[in-house]
């Protein structure tokens, strides 16, 4: 039982740095970017996103362990888990495969493209970030609704 509840705790904690550092981009730094130039607001944004993407890793990773540590441990495996739970799974394996995508994608494009002060490259990169991140906090969002609500709904 001591191993079930730190793996929830950690597993909680993950999702919150994740689903959290999402909110935070989009609902708080997002618009007050306009206020900036290009330049400042991309080389923000940068140095932004760089911080957070290795705590974004840490989390999947944290999720996945923990995540299949419970279901395989305290849930018998797929066979004994709720509904809810797999809803949880997918929706958690679908955000994983649209932040590698983001990750590997455009965040490398608007890397390289801040690094050679090609704004309107960088520009164009975080658009299609702003756009995986705001599905992904959509789902994470739903995710963790369901995380809360789940039992109470099968």
């Amino acid at each position: 039982m001591m191993i079930a509840a730190l793996f929830l705790a950690l597993h909680v904690v993950a999702a919150s740095v994740w689903v959290g550092g999402m909110f935070l981009l989009l609902v708080c730094l997002r618009p007050n970017l306009p206020a900036l130039e290009p330049p400042q607001r991309l080389t923000l944004m940068r140095g932004t996103l760089a911080k957070f993407f290795p705590w974004v890793w840490a989390a999947v990773i944290t999720l996945l362990v923990t995540g299949y540590g419970l279901l395989f441990g305290a849930h018998g495996g797929f066979a004994g888990a709720a509904i809810y739970i797999h809803v949880m799974n997918l929706l958690g394996l679908v955000m994983m495969a649209l932040y590698a995508h983001l990750f590997f994608a455009p965040w490398k494009r608007m890397r390289r493209a801040v690094d050679g002060q090609d704004w309107p490259e960088a520009g164009k990169n975080l658009d299609q970030i702003r756009l995986f991140v705001t599905v992904n906090l959509t789902l994470g969002l739903i995710t963790l609704a369901i995380a809360g609500a789940g039992r109470y709904l099968v």
